[in-house]
């Protein structure tokens, strides 16, 4: 394509300062990105948390074992109530006692039934949130990509017009020395030198914040970016077949979807504080004294049920109840939002597209006629039909459209990037990056059941 083609020209006459000669391609920067990006290696952390709440839901079914002991000195000191001689006894004792209690949930209201779901739906919803991160970390970094590849090309083009300029003057300058114009085309021509210089300084501070903005999300200092193509085969046909993706796939409306769950179970949960509630404990305990009384032990055994039903406690627990149902009227409507939000989101992005598409046909026509005009009104100065201006205008209309060309070409890409993203679709699997892809599962599996350890998957 004439338009992309224009782009790779540009670039190859203006790469980054100092850069190697390595080029770097799109795929290899979001690859970079989806590895090494801290927000999404914070997401995948903060799902491992949830993780976490499962097994800690599961431990209400589970029995709870406590063990204590003591030892101690005591001395004990007998007088006689009547105050006889002899018969005050003075008794040292080495009391030792252990005990062990085992403690099992028999019935708690399906408190921890709903707990367990609550926390399983806690983990899907916080796998969308890693979903929707791995998205937006990836759409940053096509359009960081695409931002720098513009201002380099911008760079160039305003780099090359000083130096046509340069050469606009001192032709103005001998022409002047001929008699052929007049102070004023000198003027005319250092005032456009002077302003390209300045656009120069402008398009080079760009460039720089583009390659931090780069640098923050990718990783690494960008060297020497081939040109990037629109993902336009990877998106729907239509913009009724997008927004239908985007509305059943995006990751915004099906994590919502998952917080409506976990606000069902919080209901359930807070409604279980105010049912019966039935345990069983079984206590081993045993007593010595090792000194005072040698042959004393007390061995004790026993299994204590214990039921308890919660009549009036302030009131607390209906608050709860009450507060939950609440929030999960809004996580419905946070559904809603979220729809809405989506769907907005598909149509920009799509609108952007088609304009962007309709933009490099004009623009490219604009710069071929643009360059026809300059290379005739240059023509027409050479025998005294055109003045000095009408150059230097001519000049500044050609590289205004190159300019917007280069900026039309990038809007195509970034809206490309930005509808796949609206749809949900915007992944590393999607994209075919070729990275290893991190399967947030491994970690639920391996975690879903363990009740005894302290060590995480890294090691600490």
């Amino acid at each position: 394509m004439r338009s992309f083609s224009f782009m790779s020209l540009t670039l190859a006459a203006a790469t980054l300062a100092a850069a190697p000669a390595c080029a770097e391609s799109m795929s290899g920067a979001l690859a970079l990105a989806y590895s090494n990006n801290p927000d999404i290696n914070s997401q995948r952390a903060a799902v491992r948390a949830a993780d976490e709440n499962v097994p800690a839901a599961k431990a209400g079914w589970l029995p709870k074992v406590t063990a204590q002991g003591s030892l101690g000195y005591q001395v004990n000191n007998v007088g006689n109530a009547f105050g006889q001689a002899g018969t005050n006894q003075k008794l040292a004792a080495l009391p030792l006692t252990g005990q062990a209690t085992v403690t099992q949930n028999v019935f708690d209201g399906m408190v921890t039934y709903h707990s367990i779901d609550k926390a399983e739906s806690a983990v899907l919803a916080a796998r969308e949130q890693l979903r929707g991160m791995e998205i937006q970390t990836l759409q940053s970094a096509a359009t960081d990509y695409m931002d720098v590849l513009r201002d380099t090309a911008v760079l160039g083009l305003r780099r090359n017009n000083v130096k046509v300029l340069n050469v606009q003057l001192q032709q103005t300058r001998d022409r002047f020395q001929v008699g052929e114009v007049t102070r004023t085309d000198v003027a005319q021509a250092e005032s456009s030198l002077a302003t390209g210089t300045a656009d120069v300084s402008a398009a080079e501070s760009s460039l720089q914040a583009s390659i931090a903005r780069y640098r923050q999300v990718v990783g690494v200092q960008p060297k020497q970016l081939q040109p990037a193509q629109p993902i336009e085969k990877l998106l729907p046909a239509n913009l009724e077949l997008s927004i239908a993706t985007g509305l059943s796939e995006n990751p915004l409306i099906v994590g919502a979807l998952f917080q409506v769950d976990v606000s069902e179970d919080a209901v359930k949960v807070a409604e279980g504080a105010l049912a019966p509630k039935l345990s069983v404990a079984g206590q081993v305990s045993n007593s010595t004294d090792t000194a005072g009384y040698p042959g004393y032990n007390v061995f004790q055994a026993g299994v204590l049920g214990q039921l308890t039903v919660p009549l009036y406690q302030g009131g607390s627990e209906y608050a709860a109840v009450r507060q939950a149902k609440e929030q999960l009227s809004q996580a419905r409507l946070t559904v809603d939002t979220q729809r809405n939000t989506v769907r907005q989101n598909v149509v920009a992005a799509w609108g952007a597209l088609q304009a962007a598409r309709a933009q490099i046909v004009s623009f490219q026509a604009a710069v071929k006629a643009a360059e026809i005009a300059l290379t005739g009104v240059r023509e027409e100065a050479k025998v005294g039909q055109r003045t000095t201006l009408d150059v230097l205008n001519s000049e500044q209309t050609l590289l205004n459209q190159r300019v917007q060309l280069v900026q039309a070409e990038h809007d195509r890409v970034v809206a490309s990037y930005a509808v796949m993203a609206a749809i949900g679709r915007l992944t590393a699997n999607n994209l075919g990056l070729g990275v290893v892809a991190y399967n947030p599962n491994q970690h639920y599996q391996a975690t879903k059941n363990r009740f005894f350890g302290l060590d995480t998957p890294d090691g600490r």
